[in-house]
């Protein structure tokens, strides 16, 4: 069985350590406290961004396209980890691997596919949808110069 004095030498760094980090902080924080600004302005607690004064409510809402693309990059970046690991271990995997990969790979390229035809992947309102199918000439060509997103 360990002593007391052997538990307490085991202890002495972390304890050492543990006063050194908090002098420091106690330091730091009096230290900006007394040697700090105190000056109050009549804007200095308005929020700003780049040097712009803020406009309006924050609270606005976004298109789920942007979250939808979100969670798809994630999901598809996430395979890449898969991809890897096959990648590392190749030759330890032979054919039965391969053969493996092959159907993942086909399996991530027909969900694209699939998200692709639903729409997913496409970031237009229904508004911009509706006019750019109103600027369409024959054949589905866009002119350019009318159609500016």
């Amino acid at each position: 069985m360990e002593t007391a004095q052997a538990v307490t030498d085991g202890l002495r760094p972390f304890l050492f350590y543990t006063a050194a980090v908090l002098a420091v902080v106690v330091t730091m924080l009096g230290l900006s406290y007394f040697l700090g600004q105190r000056i109050n302005r009549k804007y200095k607690e308005t929020p700003f961004e780049s040097g712009i004064i803020s406009v309006g409510s924050a609270q606005f809402r976004i298109s789920v396209h942007f979250y939808l693309t979100a969670i798809l990059f994630i999901i598809f970046d996430l395979e890449v980890v898969f991809l890897f690991a096959w990648a590392v271990a190749v030759r330890e995997a032979g054919w039965p691997g391969f053969i493996e990969i092959s159907i993942f790979i086909f399996i991530l390229i027909a969900a694209l596919f699939y998200l692709w035809r639903i729409g997913a992947l496409d970031w237009r309102t229904q508004t911009q949808k509706r006019e750019l199918k109103t600027l369409a000439g024959p054949g589905g060509v866009v002119n350019k110069k009318d159609f500016s997103l």
